[in-house]
Parts: structure tokens; C-alpha cells; sequence
């Protein structure tokens, strides 16, 4: 199949058609290296739908962070609190500490 014969083809006169050829160029430049390429697009994408489930799970603890806000306005859930989480305590009094045997061996596993 020499030249001639390629050059007679149809699909030949097609791809070498000049307005063919330049959007075939177009159409790889966008795709690939432009900067608002389709890659780009796609890892943009994929940010904003990790920053959206970041955005949800904030939201959830906002959510958590008001009702315990809203929890330890009363001043005997205050001092509850304060008393489990902080080992906080009145003045002359003791505290004591009770620790179980099972979770005595989970310490010194870990």
C-alpha cells in the first residue's frame, strides 16, 4: 500500500483536514495540560468531597460540644463533671481512686 493509495482514503482526507487536527489539539490541551485541566478537575473534586465529610463530622461535634455546654450550665452537672473528668474535689476532702483488677492487667498490656 504505497502513499498514493493511502492519501486517496477516506478516512485519511478526514484526519488531515486542518480544522480536525487543530481541535484535536484543543481538545487534548484542555484535557491534559491546560490548568483548568479535567485531572485537575477531578482532584478538586475529590478534595471537596473530603472536605465536606470533615465539615459534617465538625458539625457533629458542635453539635455534641452545645448539648454538654447546655449540660453543665446547672452548677450540680458542673460539679459532677468537674469531679469524674478533673478528679477535682471540695476543700478537706479526700478522694480515693478505686481501680479493678481487670483493668489493672489492661494497663500493663498496653
Amino acid at each position: 500500500m504505497g502513499l498514493k493509495e493511502v492519501r486517496k482514503k477516506k478516512w485519511f482526507g478526514i484526519l488531515t483536514n486542518i480544522y480536525v487536527l487543530v481541535l484535536t489539539i484543543f481538545v487534548i490541551w484542555m484535557l491534559f495540560f491546560d490548568t483548568n485541566s479535567f485531572l485537575i478537575h477531578k482532584e478538586l473534586k475529590k478534595e471537596i468531597k473530603n472536605l465536606e465529610k470533615t465539615q459534617e463530622f465538625l458539625r457533629n461535634e458542635i453539635e455534641k460540644d452545645n448539648k454538654l455546654i447546655d449540660k453543665l450550665s446547672d452548677t450540680n452537672e458542673l460539679e459532677k463533671f468537674a469531679r469524674e473528668q478533673y478528679y477535682l474535689k471540695k476543700k478537706n476532702e479526700e478522694i480515693y481512686l478505686i481501680e479493678y483488677e481487670d483493668s489493672l492487667k489492661n494497663k500493663k498490656n498496653e
